[in-house]
């Protein structure tokens, strides 16, 4: 019985001694992590102070892309020169001073006309024209208008007529009646420019040709969306 019992002691002994147990390997729990030596962080120290902790961009080159520049909804005055340039041709030498004296007075357009006109007057006259509005945030329009004329008011004429658009928050405010801005008139270079409002749209029309009308400015013009021959 003796001789029996001593492998089993023996065994069990050693299983003491190299601290095998019948717990599996993978149950036994880890030891805690042990904290840094006295003296030392845990956590990276801060940069010395004048040195950024992430390098700076090379020169000339932002560490973030700046904003999309939000596109203008109004014309330049060079914008509008252009365009009057391209649509008059040479009888345009006065239309950079009347842009200018336009842009000083209302500021700059957020749309504009380009259109033909034909009329006459007798101290009372008529006005009928026709053209397309241009604007960057409606797009493009088919506009009419026509309108009489009362004053000191002579001759007849055929034009071509630059009419340039403040104010306009829609496409379909510029289809009202607007009215002269009495004593408005400018004219310079055969080049001519009154101003027109309704609400709070303001309307600058800027004619070239033989006899510009200037009397024409006292009376109104209605804008419409299609060609009539009821001038009121």
């Amino acid at each position: 019985m003796r001789a029996r019992t001593r492998p089993f002691a023996i065994a069990t002994m050693i299983c003491a001694c190299t601290g095998l147990t019948g717990v599996p390997a993978s149950a036994q729990q880890a030891p805690p992590p042990a904290y840094p030596p006295q003296g030392q962080q845990s956590y990276p120290a801060a940069p010395p102070q004048g040195q950024q902790a992430y390098p700076a961009p090379p020169p000339g080159q932002q560490a973030y892309p700046p904003p999309p520049a939000q596109q203008s909804q109004e014309f330049s005055p060079n914008e509008i020169v252009d365009a009057g340039h391209r649509f008059f041709g040479g009888v345009s030498r006065g239309l950079a001073t009347i842009v200018e004296k336009a842009v000083s007075q209302w500021g700059l357009p957020n749309g504009y006309i380009l259109g033909e006109e034909a009329g006459g007057a007798i101290v009372a006259g008529l006005r009928y024209g026709n053209g397309q509005l241009f604007t960057k945030e409606f797009g493009t329009h088919r506009v009419y208008w026509q309108g009489p004329s009362f004053g000191y008011d002579f001759g007849a004429e055929g034009s071509k007529t630059l009419i340039l658009v403040y104010n306009l928050l829609d496409a379909s405010q510029i289809y009202n009646r607007f009215a002269g801005v009495d004593g408005s008139a400018y004219l310079v270079g055969g080049v001519g420019v009154t101003f027109q409002t309704f609400d709070n749209v303001v309307l600058a029309p800027i004619r070239s040709g033989v006899g510009v009308r200037l009397g024409a400015n006292v009376g109104y013009l209605k804008y419409t969306r299609a060609p009539t021959w009821n001038p009121f």
